[in-house]
């Protein structure tokens, strides 16, 4: 796929999200378009470590229930606008992404994947039996003070809109500019042969490092924004496994790796799943079977995410035959 397929996906996404509210306005279609940013906001924080670097964690909801729950601890307790206390949240989540990560980057694939999943659980059982200090397995509610934009609060759905856009659009930076930069490059090496990285001198075990510490810290941001957002949050929901999984299979759907990737399968997938819940009934489970049979769809028919196969329809000098029957034996 050439930049110029790229570029314009990625112009055609930002119209779309530009002129989304103004089409919909302070509706139900806007709480799905909030949310489909967000996750987009997820997956591009995601990518950082699990598409660029390679490194497969399933344990991102650990660093969004740390960043939900100390924002909204501080903001409860001591008075603390969330807006300060997001960064205090994402300030912890460094601190477990460097602990998790000193124990568990010496594994690979499935045993990395699954170390990271056991640090998450571990800290959603650890939040459950907090009763005295974060409300146990009950949850906490966030105080609702109506129209203060201070305490990051708003009674229109514009305003969280605006905020969710505005997450993206520096998480979409970020990834750019670590793309184009030299730790970048050490990062894509890593993902393509460690063995042969660490020959050629590049600090592996560092820059793993770097890459988790940016992507906890940014997905930590994320768990504030949807407290403040939802007004309750609790273990299940935050650190539950069912957070990681998703947050990584929109970003492998949509392309892990890339800078467009992850909005891609956010602004696809987070619909989809609302109409599967629709049709089902509110099907319990019907979200997570829609996002298991996209993923074994796409790994089986073009390992390198939809948005390949947009760049092969948008691509002016594209093969007669698709990326799709390509991929057929």
């Amino acid at each position: 796929m050439n930049s110029v397929s790229v570029a314009r996906i990625g112009k055609l996404a930002l119209v779309a999200l530009v002129l989304f509210p103004m089409a919909y306005g302070d509706t139900y279609f806007l709480s799905v378009g909030i949310l489909a940013l967000l996750y987009a906001y997820l997956a591009l924080s995601w990518n950082i470590l699990g598409g660029i670097a390679g490194q497969l964690s399933l344990g991102h909801a650990a660093y969004f229930g740390i960043g939900a729950y100390t924002s909204t601890w501080l903001f409860s307790k001591l008075g603390l606008t969330p807006w300060l206390g997001m960064f205090a949240g994402a300030a912890f989540a460094i601190l477990a992404a460097i602990l998790i990560g000193a124990a568990s980057f010496r594994l690979r694939g499935a045993y990395y994947a699954l170390a990271t999943l056991a640090a998450s659980m571990v800290l959603k059982t650890l939040v459950e039996n907090a009763d005295t200090l974060l409300e146990g397995s009950r949850g906490m509610e966030v105080p609702l003070l109506g129209d203060a934009i201070l305490y990051f609060q708003h009674t229109s759905k514009y305003f969280y809109y605006l905020v969710a856009l505005a997450f993206v659009l520096i998480a979409a930076y970020l990834n750019h500019a670590i793309l184009g930069s030299r730790m970048g490059f050490y990062l894509t090496a890593i993902r393509n042969d460690q063995e042969a990285a660490e020959a050629l001198g590049v600090r592996v075990t560092r820059y793993k490092l770097y890459a988790a510490m940016l992507s906890a810290g940014l997905t930590a941001l994320g768990g504030t924004f949807y407290a403040q957002y939802v007004l309750f949050i609790s273990p299940d929901k935050v650190f539950g496994a069912n957070t990681s999984i998703v947050i990584a299979v929109i970003c492998i759907i949509g392309g892990r790796g890339t800078l467009w990737g992850p909005i891609l399968g956010a602004a696809l997938l987070l619909p989809a799943e609302d109409i599967a819940r629709r049709m089902t009934g509110g099907l319990v489970g019907a979200d997570m079977l829609l996002y298991g049979l996209l993923l074994m769809l796409v790994i089986r028919l073009q390992p390198q995410g939809l948005l390949a196969i947009l760049g092969w329809l948008f691509s002016s000098k594209r093969k007669p035959t698709s990326p799709l029957a390509e991929a057929k034996p």
